[in-house]
């Protein structure tokens, strides 16, 4: 019999789009993700029971904004409707940081009081974009970038001041150019208006620097938990040469080194390892290092040079990872690969791939990263055949 479902707790829920599961309650939407985890990886072994969260509400600690107005010309700011440019309007959101949704809100007063204009796509006018907050839960630092259309940025520093003034919890404020016509949200120059432009958080331990740009987990309370999984799978007793392909800022590797001999990160995007780089300086971490390289072509080089490594761990984007890795991967044959996927479909791939070359699937843990979203976090340990399990 069909249990009925609770009305969402979202007066957004259908407009927005962004929680998909927000009508079910929160039990229900754990047996929901268990399900399709179970239907998707039961192949390669039984998935152990979702970890959720104790409470699964404001965890996003990158909330971002778009700037538009209405027909009556109110500066409104919200999410995008699903497939279209219509702004939503969003006072506070049930997944968002609180402290970002008020500063949010602050900057659309701030507008109407300095005479700026939010950027209009259609015509062409207007000034400021989006707004992106992101905070730091360890240490509460809060950096605000101000995405605007044109460098010249009228009274910005009356402006920062005003808006540091009613949110002195703010550390730096960035503004970032982005002329185009796109949709992705930061364009490639940006000016430091107030602060080092760079905030930091704590996680699982380690200190990470964060910028505008650089990806950073969104919900760093179960980030903790996904990576305490990945570490127990990985079984590390400091004798371990380890590596951390598609490392981004580091923060698997950092973790892993405090557990391992040492540590290789690869990373393709250069920005990504030149924060990795300061992010092990910054944790005094000497037993690792990084590398600018796609993963494939480097653990292939590896592989043809015979070199080993006693685990590799694996989080690709949710493209899955290219057959070019997974092919270097068995080729190089470590005894233990722990793969973190927020895509459990192009991992179930990828792991057909891995198992049918010499790699047995051991366990599979889920993690609910987003709750209220179709998303799921699953990470799981790969053996190679007549290896040791532990």
């Amino acid at each position: 019999m069909e249990q009925k479902t609770e009305a969402p707790r979202c007066p957004l829920y259908r407009k927005c789009g962004g929680c998909q599961l927000q009508n079910m309650d929160y039990p229900r939407q754990l047996a929901w993700k268990q399900r399709q985890v179970e239907r998707l990886l039961g192949e390669f072994a039984q998935p152990e029971p979702v970890i959720g969260m104790e409470r699964p509400y404001h965890y996003r600690n990158k909330v971002q904004a778009a700037f538009g107005t209405d027909r009556s010309g109110r500066v409104i700011s919200g999410v995008y409707q699903a497939s279209t440019h219509r702004i939503v309007p969003v006072e506070s959101c049930l997944t968002e940081d609180r402290t970002a949704d008020e500063i949010i809100g602050t900057v659309r007063g701030l507008l109407r009081s300095f005479r700026i204009e939010p950027y209009d796509e259609r015509t062409g006018r207007g000034l400021l974009r989006h707004v992106l907050v992101k905070r730091g839960f360890a240490t509460g630092q809060v950096m605000v970038a101000l995405v605007t259309a044109s460098p010249v940025f009228p009274a910005k520093r009356r402006f920062v001041q005003a808006l540091r003034e009613r949110h002195p919890e703010i550390v730096t404020v960035v503004q970032n150019v982005n002329g185009r016509f796109t949709s992705m949200v930061l364009g490639d120059a940006e000016q430091v208006l107030y602060g080092p432009g760079v905030i930091e958080d704590v996680l699982c331990g380690c200190v990470f620097r964060i910028s505008a740009r650089s990806f950073y987990q969104i919900n760093p309370v179960q980030t903790e938990v996904l990576y305490g999984k990945a570490m127990e799978f990985a079984g590390l007793t400091g004798r371990e040469t380890v590596i951390d392909a598609y490392c981004g800022i580091g923060t698997i590797g950092l973790v892993a080194a405090k557990r391992a001999k040492q540590v290789l990160g690869v990373e393709c995007n250069r920005d990504a390892v030149r924060d990795a780089v300061a992010n092990a300086k910054r944790n005094g971490a000497k037993n690792i290092r990084f590398l600018c390289a796609d993963a494939g072509e480097f653990l292939a080089e590896m592989a043809a040079e015979q070199e080993r490594a006693d685990v590799v761990f694996l989080d690709p984007p949710r493209a899955g990872s290219s057959v070019e890795f997974l092919t270097a991967l068995a080729q190089m044959a470590p005894p233990r690969a722990v793969y973190i996927s927020c895509n459990p479909e192009t991992q179930r791939r990828d792991l057909r791939f891995l198992t049918g070359r010499g790699y047995r699937v051991e366990k599979i843990q889920p993690v609910d990263m987003f709750p209220h979203t179709q998303h799921i976090e699953t990470v799981a340990l790969l053996v190679k055949t007549g290896g040791a399990a532990g």
